[in-house]
């Protein structure tokens, strides 16, 4: 049997056999699996990737609510047991994949989904760091801390601002790891993802506003005043400040997305592009798109 090196678990892996990242805490309570689709407005119409499979608890219930179902599990055992129990089902396939090398779809799709804990900032990435790909909406169940920090009023990281651009996540609820099977050793929390009808940032900037959100976020508790006077000279400072309604002392991660839309489009319209913060990761990272 060939063997391969899996990109995050650090030792070989044979085909079928699990990444270390599996928790395999397998979500079975049936009101939150229903909660789930409903929350994520799932009908007939819709295209549903569905990361982590298991056994199919969700899968099965999604076969019946939507037009097509791309289940995607790595281990094999589980993988023989969605075969099974979907084998009537002709909308649903069955991907044997490493949940982070899967082709994402080309046309509109929804996710809902469990997913693995370890991974939860990887996937996150993999369907929000592209404004202009097919993900359009999604209801996530993770762990809660990841969870709390992807949808706080308080922004700290780069990435969350940039997702909240283009679009809404929400925290639904709590979800107790009693819904788990073995139940994991935290709670976890089921988050809903919406595409903005009108984005705040254009898609052709996204590039340009990663990079000004990875400078200013490197000091989240920071006052806004002295993040930015890298960037904005000190009239440009006076007038933005102005326009935001805020005191120098303001803390910059406590500006709300639609004052980082001001910030954003007041430097591209004012300040020279070569003085623009440039990404530290200079690629959009363009995952595989399919089907």
């Amino acid at each position: 049997m060939t063997k391969k090196m899996h990109k995050y678990s650090g030792k070989k892996l044979s085909r079928g056999e699990p990444p270390n990242y599996l928790g395999q805490h397998l979500l079975h309570k049936k009101q939150v699996l229903y909660e789930m689709i409903k929350k994520a407005s799932v009908s007939k119409q819709d295209t549903v990737l569905e990361l982590g499979a298991g056994k199919g608890a969700l899968t099965t219930i999604l076969a019946q609510k939507a037009a097509k179902v791309l289940a995607v599990e790595y281990d094999h055992t589980f993988v023989q047991i969605l075969k099974l129990k979907t084998a009537k089902n002709k909308n649903t396939q069955i991907i044997h994949e490493d949940i982070l090398k899967i082709n994402l779809p080309k046309k509109k799709y929804v996710v809902v989904a469990s997913i693995p804990y370890a991974i939860t900032t990887p996937i996150m990435k993999m369907l929000l760091n592209h404004p202009s790909g097919a993900f359009d909406r999604g209801v996530i169940i993770m762990e809660k801390g990841a969870g709390k920090r992807f949808t706080a009023t308080f922004i700290r990281n780069a990435y969350v601002l940039v997702w909240r651009m283009w679009f809404d996540l929400t925290y639904m609820k709590d979800v107790s790891r009693d819904c788990f099977s073995p139940p994991p050793k935290v709670d976890s929390a089921m988050i809903k993802i919406t595409r903005k009808n009108q984005p705040l940032i254009e898609n052709k900037h996204y590039m340009a506003f990663l990079g000004l959100a990875q400078y200013a976020l490197k000091q989240p508790k920071a006052s806004m005043e002295m993040v930015l006077k890298g960037v904005f000279t000190a009239p440009q400072m006076k007038h933005l400040k102005r326009n935001l309604g805020v005191k120098s002392s303001t803390m910059i991660g406590k500006l709300t997305e639609e004052q980082w839309q001001v910030v954003f489009y007041t430097m591209i319209q004012h300040v020279a592009r070569p003085l623009w913060p440039k990404p530290t990761n200079p690629k959009k990272g363009s995952h595989k798109r399919t089907r």
